[in-house]
C-alpha cells in the first residue's frame, strides 16, 4: 500500500492486518509515524521509509514482494495542494503512478486499486453524476487522477485487475488526521472556536465516512475481478449543501452557535451517485456524517488533537513549510 500512514491508509492498514492480511506500507512518513502506531508491531506488517518516485526502489519491492494487490493511494492531495508546484505534482501524481502501475503488472501483480477521485468528472448539470459521465476535470489534481485511469484501465487484462475509487469528500476520525476537508473542517470550528463559517453555501457537496470508504477498499480487494476490472466506482453517502453540513454540526457540537455566511464567486456544485457500488457489490454505507461529527468532536475534547489549529492537520499549510522536503525523493 502506498501512502499507507495517510489520513485514509492509517485506518485501511489496520482492518487489513485484522481481516488477517499482510500488508508492506510504502511511504514518505512526511506527516510523521505516529498514525501507525498502534499496529508498527505487528509481524504482519511490514513498513518502507521511500518515495514512489524512487522508480528502483519501488520496481526492487514489487519484484519480490510476491504481492496479490496493491492499493495506491499515495499522492499530493487536493487541489491547492497541487497547484502549489505543478512539476512535482506532475512526478508524483501522474508519472509516479503511472510507473507504479506498469511495475505492479510486471511483477505480476493480480490486483491494483487506484485510489482516484470524484472531482474528475469537473462540474455535470445532471442531477445524478453516475460513471457513466464523461470525464472533464477542471483541475491538475483531478486531471492527473483521470490520466491515472486511463493508464490503468489500458494495462488491465485476463491476469490484471484494476479498478479506481472515486470518492466523495470523506470525513471523520484518523490517527492520520486531515482539518482540510469540509465536515472536518467544520467540526473543528464548531469545537474550538463556537462559531462557523461558510462561503456561499448553496453548493452541493458530496460526502462519506471514512469507514465507509476503507470498507468499500476492502470490498474490492476480494471482489471478483470479472465485476470491478476496467471499472471505476463512485463511493459516496449523499450530497448536501455545505449550509445544510454547517447546521448539522452545529446541531451536534455547539447549539446557538453563529453561522456566519460569507458571500463568494465560487458557485460550484458537486453531486455524486453511488447506484453503481449498490448495485454491482451490493455496498450500502453504514455509518452517518452525524456519526464522523460526533467521533471527531470527541477527539478534538479528550486530547488527541493537542493542537487543532496546527499546519499538520492541513495538507497545504504543511507542504508551505516544508517545501524541500516534499521536492527531495530521498527521504533523509
Amino acid at each position: 500500500m502506498t501512502g499507507g500512514a495517510g489520513y485514509v491508509g492509517a485506518v485501511l492498514v489496520p482492518e487489513l492486518l485484522a481481516d488477517g492480511a499482510k500488508v508492506t506500507v510504502l511511504d514518505r512518513f512526511f506527516f510523521g509515524r505516529d498514525s501507525l502506531r498502534g499496529v508498527a508491531g505487528e509481524p504482519s506488517l511490514r513498513l518502507v521509509e521511500g518515495d514512489i518516485r524512487d522508480v528502483a526502489l519501488v520496481d526492487q519491492l514489487l519484484d519480490g514482494g510476491g504481492f496479490d494487490a496493491v492499493v495506491h493511494l499515495a499522492a499530493i492531495s487536493n487541489d491547492p495542494s497541487s497547484e502549489l508546484d505543478a512539476t512535482l505534482t506532475h512526478a508524483v501524481n501522474k508519472a509516479a503512478s503511472d510507473h507504479l502501475m506498469r511495475s505492479a503488472r510486471h511483477a505480476g501483480v493480480e490486483r491494483f486499486v487506484y485510489a482516484s477521485s470524484a472531482s474528475v468528472y469537473g462540474i455535470k448539470d445532471e442531477p445524478e453524476v453516475t460513471e457513466e459521465l464523461p470525464l472533464a476535470p477542471i483541475t491538475l489534481y483531478a486531471r492527473y487522477k483521470a490520466e491515472g485511469e486511463e493508464t490503468l484501465n489500458a494495462l488491465v487484462g485476463p491476469s490484471f485487475c484494476g479498478v479506481a475509487v472515486r470518492a466523495a469528500t470523506v470525513c471523520g476520525w484518523s490517527p492520520r488526521l486531515r482539518l482540510d476537508l469540509t465536515v472536518n473542517i467544520l467540526t473543528e470550528h464548531a469545537a474550538t472556536r463556537g462559531a462557523l463559517r461558510v462561503f456561499g453555501g448553496s453548493q452541493l457537496r458530496p460526502n462519506v465516512h471514512l469507514l465507509d470508504l476503507t470498507a468499500f477498499y476492502r470490498r474490492l480487494l476480494t471482489a471478483p475481478a470479472a465485476v470491478v476490472s476496467g471499472r471505476a466506482f463512485n463511493v459516496s453517502l449523499s450530497n448536501a449543501s455545505i449550509l445544510e453540513l454547517a447546521e448539522m454540526v452545529r446541531a451536534e457540537v455547539a447549539p446557538g452557535a453563529p453561522i456566519e455566511v460569507v458571500p463568494t464567486r465560487d458557485s460550484r456544485s458537486y453531486r455524486l451517485s453511488a447506484d453503481r457500488a449498490r448495485r454491482d457489490l451490493g455496498f450500502e454505507p453504514a455509518h452517518s456524517l452525524v456519526t464522523a461529527v460526533r467521533e471527531l468532536n470527541l477527539a478534538l475534547r479528550d486530547g488527541r488533537v493537542p493542537d487543532p489549529g496546527a499546519p499538520l492537520y492541513r495538507n497545504i499549510e504543511w507542504m508551505k513549510r516544508n517545501p524541500e522536503s516534499w521536492r527531495r525523493v530521498n527521504p533523509s
